[in-house]
């Protein structure tokens, strides 16, 4: 073998490296619009977020004593009456309006009393007459007396028979009869008149207690009853007064809390109508039964100090307090109650994080109502979940929805 064929065997054909390096250009090309298209049915075959409702985590402020118990309830008023009549008649005048002050005794409105005006009337001629005919017995009986004793003083000088004696004798005891029966006829006479005039009193309907008005309930021309009558066409009431002084919260507490409420117990209660006013209350009374369809007991509270405005049958929540326990200046977030879940004996709740949830533990204070006092695990201004799926789980995929 000459030297040039060994020189040319130890040469590096480059031809077919070439040809396999340019090769793979087109591949390339082939391959981006496979990926974008498998890219994109990915995303579109991807299951939908899980529609849930959120609310928001509000930060407050526990002071005086640690909340032991949350429980929503009304205003009351203690002392309230619808004012109506002891009698069925036509309503001529109506004296109050809503909003009126009223006195106890006060006139609050009048009824037509003509038939009843008629009657006593006619008792009083009754009575008149009773009387009259009582005078003339009261003569005759005197005369009949005087003659018994002539006629006594007569058979005693055998003037007259006895049997003279007798038949005036009878004739004095059966005027003295008749007038006993007068005088019971005369004192009946006097307690129609009374009926009378006890039914005209009764025309004129007066305030029982001082007062604010609340309703009016009837009009002038309308017939009113003690009871309901007339297809609902007769009114049973003139209108409600309300002793404002007497207004008190009511509400029920479970009875599995019940422990927690004590008489005298220092209640911090908010109106619906003023969520930023706090106003200091005491526990009344714990009513002595239990509601055994709704499982609660009653409780009353009184406030500390009345105010102007509260008005009976607002909303309002109540905390009752633990002065035991200081935590003066100590923060709480409040959320709605729905938010809280309960997974093996542990409270949670679901946090919306973009459009995912973290599933997040709690610690609660004791409580009712329409809000739940978170004391650790979240922080005021979060979102959580109200309204979900009960297969929520950490770190799925959400779509929030307006409620």
């Amino acid at each position: 073998m000459s030297e040039t064929s060994k020189l040319d065997d130890l040469k590096i054909d480059r031809s077919d490296s070439d040809h396999e390096r340019s090769r793979p250009w087109w591949l390339v090309f082939l391959l981006v619009p496979l990926l974008a298209v498998g890219a994109l049915a990915y995303w579109l075959l991807q299951p939908p977020g899980k529609v849930v409702v959120t609310g928001l985590a509000r930060t407050t402020t526990l002071d005086g004593g640690q909340t032991v118990l949350n429980a929503s309830g009304y205003v009351t008023a203690r002392t309230k009456a619808t004012v109506s009549s002891k009698v069925t008649a036509k309503v001529l005048e109506i004296l109050i309006e809503e909003g009126m002050r009223v006195e106890k005794g006060e006139i609050v409105a009048r009824l037509d009393a003509s038939n009843v005006r008629t009657n006593l009337q006619l008792a009083e001629a009754e009575l008149k007459a009773a009387a009259s005919a009582l005078e003339e017995t009261k003569a005759q009986l005197v005369e009949v007396e005087l003659r018994r004793d002539r006629t006594r003083s007569l058979v005693s000088e055998e003037v007259l028979s006895r049997a003279e004696l007798d038949r005036v004798r009878a004739e004095f005891d059966s005027m003295s009869a008749r007038l006993a029966r007068q005088r019971e006829e005369e004192e009946v006479a006097g307690r129609r008149v009374a009926v009378w005039k006890q039914q005209m009193d009764d025309t004129v309907i007066r305030a029982p207690f001082a007062g604010i008005v609340t309703t009016k309930d009837a009009q002038p021309g309308e017939m009113i009853s003690p009871v309901s009558a007339g297809g609902g066409f007769t009114r049973t009431g003139i209108g409600t007064v309300v002793d404002m002084s007497s207004l008190e919260i009511e509400v029920d507490v479970n009875e599995s809390y019940i422990n927690r409420v004590r008489a005298g117990q220092e209640v911090e209660a908010t109106l619906d109508a003023y969520p930023d006013w706090r106003i200091g209350c005491r526990v009344i009374a714990i009513v002595p039964t239990a509601d055994r369809d709704r499982a609660t007991v009653r409780v009353r509270i009184g406030f500390d100090e009345l105010d102007p405005r509260i008005l009976p049958d607002m909303g309002v929540k109540v905390a009752f307090r633990d002065e035991q326990v200081e935590q003066s200046g100590a923060s709480a977030v409040l959320v709605p109650k729905d938010a809280v879940r309960t997974d093996n004996g542990t409270d949670i709740v679901f946090v919306v994080t973009g459009d995912h949830v973290e599933r997040r533990a709690v610690r609660l204070s004791p409580g009712e109502g329409d809000e739940a006092v978170v004391l650790a695990g979240l922080v005021g201004g979060e979102r959580v979940v109200i309204q979900g799926p009960s297969d929520l789980v950490d770190g799925d995929v959400v779509e929030v929805t307006q409620p």
